[in-house]
């Protein structure tokens, strides 16, 4: 006995891929790839299942205008969608929410499922559809879930599994999805790339909003830029306040007017606050945010020390400039005023420096790298790639610093022999890639990223040379070495600096971590809610109508069994069967939907057939409604060699 492809092999049943025109199969005459050419009309414009697979074509090509245009022409030609099931309503509202009209796409979603409540390919289109509009995350994850039950052998539900986990920030549960997925097609490009986003632990524009809420994520945001805006106000006036008290303090020895006019500051900070307080009309979803967005959070908290900061500064403001540069401190005030002023002043620039750091080792890089070069020659593999090169150059510049500093600080120049690991550890980490030829078609067509990775890394290698020179007695070579170093580690500041603003002032992806960005299975290769509907021939659909021998097979607690169903009570014009079953039966589809239902040809007692597919109770017409999956024929051995064949 041999399985059928899942895709049906009878006539009308859906094309794979719409042929080229006659006389040029392969369009290689025209030199273009086919996959980028028009798309020809159907040979039979009667046949609505041809129509939904130029759809399908047009799809492939990025034409949602045209694919929805073909899908509707199916429709309108069949509107109970009887020859084509689900088929034209998924790919309408794959069309749809290409174009951005994702109500739509959910309701073609809908009547898909409506249409046919056991097609994985169903269930998935309405939970891809659902994951765009808001609140509605939960019921997106449950079609996903459906969609992995009943065809768990399919790399495209547990790609959706993943992406919904991801977006939410579940990385452990999204990592498994993807694997999940890979181990049936290795090859799969959206599973790969995100994938790796879940290694680099990801995260989504909109952080602060939890997609389980049942709120607009426009109105999160809109809270999100209040409390940014409150945050950002606030810190830059204190820090302007501050220089003119100690300008009025320090300069022209104005103590009552500094302490006065600062305290007076105080009343634009409550004005300020008051203004944007008004705008957070979300209240209740505050604190989540707080605790989903790290540096929304971090950003509020040093707002409110550098406020405490400010009041104890002002209150304890010196006669004279503390002289912290020279001489200790003497007096109460002292070093904790200069430091709290001082906090006032740069927490800013603190701020984004300690944002640049934890972006750049957060998650793990190298892994993600083997996963988008294992993509292959996918757009947003290249792009990720470029941006996670990115990362581990703040990685790397990152490490040669430290050392720098705790040369600075310990006073001991042998600890500059650390510095020595950065390239060890980078050979170690291109080891583990392996050969990568997107990791190197990156490198050689931006030389000032290849630049910002090989400038620390020489960077290092000088200052623990610089370590090894002052032990063996060599200090004035010791000193020339080191502050190359460092002139070394100042050129990728500017390097990123530079890249950086370029992006910021085109509008085009920067150097960080923000620019990541997801596969969204664009492309030439379809999803699998995309994929046709698998179809009964006409000897099966006769097989099934008049047998009177049909055996229904279930998985049950003990094992497999097989029940005598005696007749199948219809044949839907989709091929769907409709089944009349014991409670046992009822019992068993609904802990596992994949069953299998036999029965051999009333007419010719050689001919069997199989139909594998889900189960779904309709219990409205008490029936079990199967949506086949595969479809097996072969003939019992007989006189002549038994042999199984499509159906």
């Amino acid at each position: 006995m041999s399985e059928s492809p899942r895709n049906p092999a009878g006539p009308g049943n859906a094309l794979g891929r719409v042929p080229a025109p006659s006389g040029d199969p392969d369009g290689s005459r025209h030199g273009h790839d086919p996959a980028s050419g028009p798309v020809p009309p159907p040979r039979d414009p009667a046949d609505p299942r041809q129509w939904c697979a130029v759809a399908a074509a047009w799809l492939g090509r990025d034409r949602p205008e045209a694919a929805l245009e073909a899908a509707r022409r199916a429709l309108d030609l069949d509107p109970r969608s009887e020859s084509g099931a689900d088929w034209g309503y998924r790919l309408a509202s794959l069309a749809f929410e290409r174009l951005g009209r994702d109500a739509e796409a959910v309701a073609a979603a809908e009547e898909a499922v409506r249409l046919a409540p056991g097609s994985w390919a169903a269930r998935m289109r309405l939970g891809a559809a659902l994951r765009r509009v808001p609140g509605r995350w939960r019921e997106s994850r449950a079609q996903a879930a459906r969609a992995v039950r009943y065809a768990p052998e399919e790399p495209d539900p547990h790609v959706l599994a993943g992406d919904l986990a991801l977006l939410r920030g579940e990385y452990g549960l999204a990592e498994a999805a993807y694997r999940e997925a890979l181990r049936h097609l290795p090859g799969h490009p959206g599973a790969r790339i995100n994938l790796g986003l879940a290694q680099l632990r990801w995260e989504r524009p909109r952080v602060h909003h939890d997609p389980a809420w049942p709120v607009d994520p426009r109105e999160t945001s809109r809270a999100r830029r209040a409390l940014e805006t409150w945050s950002r106000q606030t810190r830059i006036l204190l820090a302007a306040a501050l220089v003119a008290v100690c300008a009025a303090e320090f300069g022209f020895g104005l103590a009552a007017v500094a302490r006065i006019g600062g305290g007076l500051i105080l009343l634009a900070v409550l004005a300020i606050t008051l203004r944007q307080a008004h705008r957070v009309r979300l209240w209740s979803y505050v604190p989540g945010m707080l605790a989903r967005d790290l540096w929304l959070s971090t950003s509020v908290s040093i707002t409110l020390v550098a406020v405490t900061a400010y009041v104890a500064v002002v209150a304890t403001l010196p006669t004279e400039i503390p002289p912290l540069l020279h001489t200790p401190v003497s007096g109460a005030p002292g070093a904790v005023w200069a430091g709290l002023a001082g906090l006032v002043l740069l927490n800013g620039a603190v701020l984004l420096v300690l944002r640049v750091l934890v972006e750049a080792w957060r998650g793990r890089p190298g892994r993600a790298l083997a996963e988008f070069a294992a993509a292959g020659d996918d757009r947003t593999a290249r792009r990720d790639v470029n941006v996670t090169l990115w990362l581990v150059a703040g990685r790397v510049w990152s490490v040669p610093v430290a050392v720098v500093v705790a040369v600075a600080v310990l006073d001991e120049r042998s600890w500059a022999l650390a510095a020595l690991a950065v390239p060890l550890v980078l050979g170690w980490a291109r080891g583990r890639v392996g050969p990568a030829p997107a990791l190197t078609r990156a490198l050689a067509s931006d030389r000032v990223l290849a630049a910002a990775l090989a400038l620390p890394a020489s960077a290092s290698v000088l200052l623990g040379a610089a370590g090894v020179a002052t032990l063996l007695g060599f200090a004035p070579v010791g000193e020339w070495v080191w502050w190359a170093g460092i002139v070394l580690l100042a050129l990728p500041v500017a390097m990123f600096a530079t890249r950086s603003i370029r992006a910021w002032w085109r509008g085009a992806p920067g150097p960080w971590r923000a620019s990541l960005v997801m596969c969204d299975g664009r492309g030439s290769r379809l999803p699998g809610d995309a994929a046709p509907p698998v179809g009964l021939s006409g000897e099966v659909r006769a097989a099934f109508t008049y047998a009177r021998g049909v055996v229904l097979a279930y998985a049950d607690p003990s094992g497999p069994r097989a029940l005598a169903v005696g007749a199948v009570s219809s044949v839907g014009p989709s091929g769907e069967l409709r089944l009349i079953a014991a409670s046992d039966a009822w019992e068993a589809a609904e802990r596992d939907p994949r069953v299998a239902v036999f029965v051999a040809d009333p007419l010719d007692r050689r001919f069997w057939a199989e139909v594998r597919g889900i189960a779904i109770g309709d219990t409205e017409a008490d029936l079990l409604r199967i949506t086949p999956k595969e479809v097996v024929v072969g003939e019992y051995p007989g006189r002549h060699q038994g042999r199984a064949h499509r159906g």
